[in-house]
């Protein structure tokens, strides 16, 4: 199956809901994991569209995760 952005997208979309889910029935760390899937797919969708609006959303996501990957592993 060819990657293309539009499949990214919504892939991405299914880490990021299932992460969020996940955070609401307090299944951790699993919803770390799947959300910063989803983030990161979602960071390159907006490098590939050159899309600002995106970028900015979900780049600025990928410190906090980290964060939590670091506090994860304390």
């Amino acid at each position: 199956m060819k990657l293309n952005s539009n499949n990214l997208k919504w892939i991405s979309t299914f880490f990021v809901l299932s992460g969020i889910l996940l955070t609401n029935l307090n299944i951790y760390p699993f919803n770390i994991i799947l959300h910063a899937t989803g983030v990161i797919g979602w960071s390159i969708c907006g490098f590939l569209m050159k899309d600002k609006a995106i970028l900015t959303n979900f780049g600025l996501q990928i410190p906090l995760f980290l964060i939590g990957f670091i506090y994860l592993s304390i």
